[in-house]
């Protein structure tokens, strides 16, 4: 098993937690004094009052949880928003609701849930020429349903 150590400042927030034994993803609660009331068609940045420092060659990517989004159609806006290992302020998610009903989140609220993946940097080379291939310039639908 492949293990990687994430140090956090978890004094405010609570330390993320898999929600079962081969989740993927750890779930995410949102740190905040008072509920907030996120309306439908509007967006807001939810607190989790953590931070943390991950390994160099490790991002972390903030996704949705799918029994907020079928449920109450609430999602995560940057779907799957990046953190990158130089990063140390406190973990913010961005959240909007969907949904046609407002959405109230309450502190200790699961919002969201984090997955650590490793990252592969390019190396970019201006070239006036690409290769060729059968699809071509074919985007948006242009290979059938």
């Amino acid at each position: 098993m492949n293990k990687i150590v994430v140090h956090g400042s978890f004094e405010s927030g609570k330390t993320p937690v898999y929600s079962s034994a081969q989740a993927s993803g750890a779930d995410i609660e949102a740190f905040i004094s008072e509920p907030l009331v996120i309306k439908a068609g509007q967006r807001a940045i939810i607190p989790t009052g953590i931070s943390l420092e991950i390994p160099e060659g490790y991002e972390a990517q903030i996704r949705p949880r799918s029994g907020l989004a079928i449920n109450h159609g609430i999602t995560v806006l940057n779907s799957p928003g990046t953190i990158d290992a130089d990063y140390r302020g406190e973990v913010k998610i961005i959240l909007i609701n969907t949904g046609d009903t407002d959405f109230t989140i309450n502190s200790g609220d699961r919002i969201a849930q984090i997955v650590f993946s490793p990252v592969i940097r390019a190396e970019f080379y201006p070239n006036a020429r690409l290769s060729e291939t059968d699809r071509g310039e074919g985007g948006f639908g242009s290979t059938g349903r």
